[in-house]
């Protein structure tokens, strides 16, 4: 059983799907290889946190705090990250599969996708401003009224966003990926 305070804790191998995990908390732990799929995280505080190789997908959490936490090769589909606790609301992603998630009005500022998998991803009113999609596949997720001032997306792939209804100053793009900004023109390019 996980106690309630960890603190510099190593959790590998579990298979904790669908458990209450709730108002629990975790301070410079790792998680290997882990399934949390269908757990209820609400409540519960991850300050400097590292999820490697775990299944995420379906997890509740509301009120849940993400301080400085990665998530590397998690499987995460339909996760309602717009629920989270916002104070110091800080978090990576490098090789997730994040299909069907929610960053709904999320300031996010900064953060760094890469090589995610980001299918109907929802990031209407989000601000990513300064956040870094590499080489991400964005094929059906939501920009709308989102902030992506100084984000970089040169290598991601798949998206769609209308300059006119999101704010792109100064966002990178490359020359390969420039459709993904005039698909709602329905034009042609050879």
């Amino acid at each position: 059983m996980i106690e309630k305070i960890n603190i510099e804790k190593e959790f590998s191998g579990i298979d904790m799907q669908a458990v209450n995990l709730k108002n629990h908390e975790f301070d410079c732990c790792v998680f290997k290889d882990c399934n949390f799929s269908n757990s209820d995280f609400s409540g519960t505080e991850f300050r400097e946190c590292s999820f490697q190789n775990c299944n995420l997908s379906m997890i509740k959490l509301h009120d849940t705090s993400l301080k400085d936490t990665t998530f590397e090769y998690c499987k995460m589909l339909g996760i309602n990250f717009q629920i989270v606790n916002n104070f110091l609301l800080a978090f990576s992603f490098n090789h997730c599969i994040l299909n069907l998630s929610s960053f709904y009005k999320l300031e996010i500022e900064g953060t760094s996708f890469v090589s995610c998998e980001m299918n109907d991803v929802d990031f209407v009113s989000a601000n990513l401003s300064k956040s870094n999609f590499d080489n991400c596949n964005l094929q059906g997720a939501v920009f709308s009224q989102t902030n992506l001032s100084k984000a970089d997306l040169s290598s991601s792939f798949n998206f769609n966003i209308n300059p006119a209804d999101n704010n792109i100053k100064k966002s990178k793009f490359s020359s390969y990926n420039l459709h993904g900004l005039l698909a709602h023109l329905d034009i042609e390019i050879i």
